[in-house]
């Protein structure tokens, strides 16, 4: 399976990383022609105003919609998740309006309140190393989303069919099990497709 990280700005390379230790080929994504070549895409985190300005730039945003459309997973990564979400608190504009969740940015506040914990996730077997740096939140989930993870009562980690979220940065951890939850999401609708 060829997973594909955005390559427009975050932790590209430790996707990269942890897809490719979970048993995928990660590619770093930078033209949409490279859509065509990939299995599933990771949008990693980063700064949501900045991704969605770049996505609109270099005409992700309808591009990633056809994606996620034609049935092959997509996977949120703190601002990522942000980028999926139809809804978000606060000022900012939705981006790619994927998922059925409202989002509130920054909600585990600043940098310095970063932390690390265990997390139980839904479908892997033991706790995850989950890293929380200026985390967004999922403050809301439609019908068709399933709740994965929540810390201190708060959805950290939804999926919606095809659709995967996290508000922590997996790849910033030795724990690659959250990729490899994504990469046999990207097995089964290949094989559906």
């Amino acid at each position: 399976m060829n997973i594909g990280v955005l390559a427009l700005q975050g932790a590209v390379a430790e996707h990269i990383k942890s897809i490719e230790l979970a048993g995928g080929k990660g590619v770093a994504v930078k033209t949409v022609e490279q859509l065509q070549e990939i299995d599933g895409l990771i949008l990693p985190g980063g700064e949501s105003t900045t991704i969605g300005k770049l996505m609109r730039k270099y005409g992700f945003i309808d591009a990633i919609r056809e994606f996620a459309r034609n049935g092959k997973p997509v996977f949120g990564t703190c601002a990522g998740l942000i980028v999926l979400a139809e809804r978000l608190e606060g000022a900012e504009e939705p981006h790619l309006q994927l998922m059925n969740m409202t989002v509130a940015r920054n909600a585990f506040g600043r940098q310095r309140e970063s932390f690390e914990t265990d997390l139980d996730v839904k479908g892997i077997d033991t706790p995850l190393r989950a890293v929380f740096i200026r985390a967004p939140l999922i403050k809301e989930v439609g019908d068709n989303v399933d709740v994965l993870s929540t810390y201190k009562d708060e959805i950290v980690t939804a999926r919606q069919g095809n659709l995967l979220a996290s508000s922590y940065h997996p790849e910033l951890t030795d724990d690659y099990r959250l990729h490899e939850y994504f990469l046999n999401m990207a097995k089964e609708a290949s094989a559906n497709r």
